[in-house]
């Protein structure tokens, strides 16, 4: 996973100051090349970067994090992070949604990438608004069929875990936090509910 939701506040990634909307500054147009300047258009309700030379209009949307929490026989599967954010720490397989693939697919495809496992992709499980980081992630309840399993290029470790050993002082998002906590709570109530929740550490606009 790649968001950026750290379970403790002062871990979270800085942004630039600029004026952009998002945090994000953009100088130059990706058609043509010119200068772009941030300015409110008519109509709009919000400030965009706009080419000063083709008149194309930059627009900065949530970007999509999919993911699942695989089960084998009770147990669910994590993996240790070797990547930043949130180096060596545990979560649950999810990364950026691509092009021309459904939710679904992206949780499946990060589960094989990260932890080298097919699984079979639930029901929803959770959506959860990071506000702060401009992202909206998807997760996913999910069966491994098999316990076959192994270290992709963006994990150190990947265990199957019972629900009294998951370390949850090291689980690296709020989000996967919160999807996991309501995992295990449906489990217990033999339900399947879809729970939602946002997350938001921008700073308060100054007085």
């Amino acid at each position: 996973m790649c968001g950026f939701d750290p379970l403790h506040r002062h871990q979270i990634e800085t942004r630039s100051e600029s004026p952009g909307p998002t945090g994000f500054d953009v100088k130059f147009c990706s058609h043509c090349g010119q200068p772009v300047s941030l300015r409110t258009l008519e109509g709009d309700h919000l400030p965009r970067f706009v080419c000063d030379g083709c008149g194309v209009v930059h627009y900065q949307n949530p970007k999509l994090i999919v993911g699942c929490v695989p089960e084998h026989e009770g147990r669910i599967l994590l993996c240790r992070r070797a990547i930043e954010p949130r180096l060596g720490y545990w979560t649950i397989p999810a990364g950026f949604m691509e092009n021309g693939e459904t939710t679904q697919e992206g949780a499946r495809r990060e589960s094989m990438e990260e932890a080298l496992a097919d699984v079979e992709i639930g029901s929803l499980l959770a959506v959860v608004h990071v506000l702060h980081a401009d992202q909206v992630h998807v997760m996913f309840r999910a069966r491994l069929p098999e316990p076959k399993f192994g270290v992709g290029a963006e994990s150190l470790e990947v265990v199957l875990y019972d629900e009294a050993d998951v370390p949850w002082q090291d689980i690296a998002f709020r989000s996967v936090h919160f999807a996991l906590r309501r995992y295990f709570e449906d489990r217990r109530r033999g339900v399947e509910q879809h729970h939602f929740t946002a997350i938001d550490f921008r700073k308060p606009p100054s007085a």
